[in-house]
């Protein structure tokens, strides 16, 4: 990201809001200001989140990163799955519950285990843990069949006034393609043909680093291929996504809105050529509201990322999605033909409410690893060279949660997520050409990097980026267009020591 000065890093300019509130006039609802502080409590947070110039040593509580819910256990496999270790010991058994309900197979109708049917008709996954593996990253199928844990996510364009007004007015944030729905599911019930396959084929791309090395990227290209309900529609965009790591999710939940909408310059009003924005969704009842999940923020909370994922991966209607066929469309029949799940005695949907907040809760409490090497030299000089670059514009360190957050476990903790959770141009180069919300087809959110570089550990690869093409963290970085077109270029500029370090830098985190 461009140069900057360090005490502009984080840009709290309360009149590009204003600004960007002028342009979208009702979504007053979104709070523009901390109303969960006193003036003291206020000033302390303001000057515990400002960014570090000093890099000779870790910051205060810089390893507990995830709080005070922090999980120090023994790094191995498993260092995803742990829960916050300031939950109540009641709260550990919802836990534990979610955690089973997570990895739970589900079965087709009609079934003999009548609280686990319902699966599909059409899904990519039996379970969400088939996905999230180990509660972390997921990959690109890479040669092998399995694209479980990614699949395409398919928005038609707007090509009517009242498709476009609908847009305008937050009513919705994509349309589904009118045969296959909103993603491409690959898997079926028996009975019935799965939808199709995801195609990706790579070209090589050389970029030189200015010390003489090159690096090779891989540049994918996708298609929906063996296509059994006949043609996608031709504006139908295909948007690749692999599975996110679910740690911190809770904490993410509890960041005061405030801190995120402060954070943007839609305009880049400041002229440092970062203008991100936050994403906005209407709530159904006429209201317009802050979003931060997702790869295009298009979710607002953990409890319908969960519903939605239930209905996209899975085919399990659920309270919040009660439609019990999931993403079958209108032009599939014969999908709309099965047997559901649903039992009447267990309540709405085929995974009921208490399925539905069990899940949720257990995605909620996911603890943060631990820092590893904060103190470590390399690391610390890593961290200078992230600031230097800019690279902290977009992925802010550090945040104070709210006192009102509806855990306890996550009110009031310093946290280090290394997001702004805003939406940013990440360039042509990670373009999808797909529309979600306020969120153009260039357009990302910025993922939070703790646990980051635990995921070979974890999930045994090193793909990142939305759809896992970078296969490590040298080549995520060099992808990096648009607004961190700047700091991209910086660091190829970098001698190989000092990339080295900033790569030790967020392997540390």
């Amino acid at each position: 990201m461009p140069n900057q000065n360090r005490n502009s890093y984080f840009r709290l300019p309360h009149i590009f809001v204003a600004a960007f509130c002028i342009s979208t006039p009702a979504h007053a609802q979104i709070a523009v200001e901390r109303d969960d502080l006193s003036d003291k409590d206020r000033a302390r947070v303001q000057e515990i989140v400002k960014p570090t110039t000093d890099f000779s040593k870790a910051e205060n509580f810089e390893v507990k990163q995830g709080g005070a819910g922090t999980s120090i256990k023994k790094v191995n496999r498993d260092a995803f799955s742990h829960f916050s270790t300031n939950i109540t010991f009641k709260e550990e058994e919802t836990f534990k519950l979610g955690n089973a309900l997570f990895r739970k197979l589900w079965v087709s109708s009609p079934s003999s285990t009548q609280a686990s049917d319902g699966l599909g008709p059409l899904f990519n996954a039996r379970a969400c843990q088939s996905c999230h593996i180990k509660d972390g990253r997921g990959h690109p199928p890479e040669g092998d069949t399995d694209a479980t844990s990614m699949f395409l996510r398919l928005a038609k364009s707007p090509t009517t006034k009242l498709e476009e007004q609908e847009l305008k007015d937050f009513v919705r944030t994509t349309f589904p393609d009118p045969t296959y729905g909103g993603q491409l599911q690959d898997l079926a019930v028996p009975g019935l043909d799965g939808e199709g396959q995801m195609k990706i084929t790579y070209e090589n791309i050389i970029e030189n680093f200015a010390d003489g090395e090159t690096i090779t990227l891989r540049k994918p290209s996708y298609e929906a291929i063996n296509l059994n309900y006949g043609p996608l529609d031709p504006h139908t965009t295909l948007s690749p996504r692999v599975t996110p790591q679910m740690i911190g999710l809770g904490l993410l939940e509890a960041i005061h809105e405030s801190d995120i909408v402060n954070n943007a310059d839609p305009d880049d009003q400041n002229n440092d050529g970062i203008s991100g924005k936050y994403q906005i969704i209407g709530d159904g009842n006429g209201n317009r509201i802050l979003a931060r999940f997702g790869w295009k923020a298009e979710m607002p909370t953990i409890r319908q990322q969960s519903a939605g994922a239930f209905a996209g991966d899975i085919g399990i209607s659920t309270p919040d999605k009660p439609n019990n066929h999931g993403d079958c469309t209108d032009a599939q029949t014969q999908c709309l033909a099965m047997p559901h799940g649903e039992q009447a005695r267990l309540g709405v949907g085929e995974a009921p409410d208490e399925v539905l907040s069990l899940v949720t809760f257990y995605s909620q409490n996911l603890a943060v690893p631990a820092r590893r090497n904060a103190e470590d030299m390399d690391v610390l000089t890593g961290k200078k060279h992230f600031y230097d670059l800019g690279c902290a514009s977009c992925h802010r360190p550090k945040y104070v949660t709210s006192r009102n957050a509806e855990n306890k476990a996550h009110q009031f903790q310093l946290i280090w997520p290394y997001t702004d959770l805003l939406l940013h141009d990440m360039g042509e180069g990670l373009a999808d050409g797909q529309q979600v919300g306020i969120a153009n087809g260039r357009e990302w959110r910025t993922p939070p990097l703790w646990g980051i570089g635990l995921t070979k550990t974890v999930n045994d690869h090193t793909f990142f980026l939305h759809d896992g093409r970078a296969r490590n963290l040298t080549e995520a970085i060099v992808w990096h267009g648009g607004e961190a077109e700047t700091a991209k270029n910086k660091f190829l500029e970098l001698d190989k020591s000092a990339r080295d370090n900033l790569i030790k830098f967020l392997a540390s985190l």
